[in-house]
């Protein structure tokens, strides 16, 4: 079983903590956690892109000149596709562009995630983080004292904590997220994860 060092918010050692084999020491598997970062992503897509076709364009009702005689190319609209102002041909229409994975597959990609991260030691536990106000300073105070304040950090907590939110949101490199929340980009998108030890637990009890 993969083990971590267990830190208090002073950066002080205070304990190890075993990780489960088969949430944070599972096969990595790069072709999965691919899928699932091109499926976050493509969920992100607004899919709003859109263009008029002739029939949308606003005039061109009446034929320009007659049919026959003179002398130019036969036309039918100034609303035509080759007229400057008039419809777009095969233009994008609104869409969704979100799909989905297998549940095993997307929780197969989590764990290679999260295993890829243990493998490698970034990832660090805390035994507790409990901040009262929203106090941007105080989460600095405590990366610095983790010696990762110049790292790119995804703080992982249990639940949703709305007060460690607004303390972390004024930090460009650092990121929050509730335990049920996890995905694979998120956890990718980061060099370190900073998750309490009730977190770790929540994550296996899902995953495992």
């Amino acid at each position: 079983m993969p083990q971590v060092t267990v830190f208090n918010v002073n950066g002080q050692q205070v304990g190890q903590l075993e990780l489960s084999d088969k949430v944070f020491g599972a096969e990595i598997k790069p072709h999965l956690m691919h899928d699932a970062v091109a499926m976050y992503l493509a969920r992100q897509r607004v899919g709003t892109a859109a263009t008029k076709t002739r029939g949308m364009v606003r005039g061109g009702g009446r034929k320009p000149w007659r049919q026959k005689g003179t002398g130019r190319a036969r036309q039918g609209s100034i609303r035509a596709p080759q007229w400057k102002g008039g419809g777009v041909v095969f233009g994008p229409t609104p869409r969704d562009y979100s799909y989905s994975m297998p549940k095993k597959a997307r929780r197969a990609a989590l764990c290679s995630a999260l295993s890829a991260k243990a493998q490698n030691q970034n990832i660090i536990v805390l035994d507790n983080w409990q901040i009262d106000t929203p106090k941007t300073k105080e989460v600095v105070e405590v990366l610095e004292n983790l010696s990762v304040a110049d790292k790119k950090i995804l703080i992982v907590t249990a639940d949703n904590n709305v007060v460690l939110y607004k303390s972390a949101r004024n930090i460009p490199t650092v990121g929050t997220i509730a335990a049920q929340n996890l995905n694979t980009y998120e956890v990718l998108n980061y060099d370190t994860l900073v998750m309490t030890k009730d977190a770790v637990s929540k994550v296996e009890e899902v995953l495992a």
